[in-house]
């Protein structure tokens, strides 16, 4: 999925999400969704600034946080989008 990259840091929890938010073709609305990088990345030094474009790629899966059930991408790939030919 290509999108920009976004992240919610969840300072009760102690966890940070990271996110792809893809808008819409008239760029009124968009949808994140939320990403695991595979691999060892520290944030905030590894990952890309807020806002920046990016290309990501894995596996869907949901899982269930606090009887809630949410879908992530898991062994994720992330690529800034000026590195792929999209």
């Amino acid at each position: 999925m290509a999108g920009y990259y976004s992240a919610y840091e969840d300072t009760e929890r102690g966890v940070v999400y990271h996110a792809c938010v893809i808008p819409d073709a008239t760029a009124c609305c968009a949808q994140g969704i939320e990403f695991v990088w595979s691999g060892e990345h520290k944030w905030p030094d590894d990952y890309p600034e807020q806002g920046t474009d990016i290309v990501v790629t894995g596996r869907l899966e949901s899982y269930d946080e606090d009887g809630y059930m949410y879908l992530h991408l898991v062994d994720s790939e992330v690529l800034l989008k000026s590195e792929t030919n999209t």
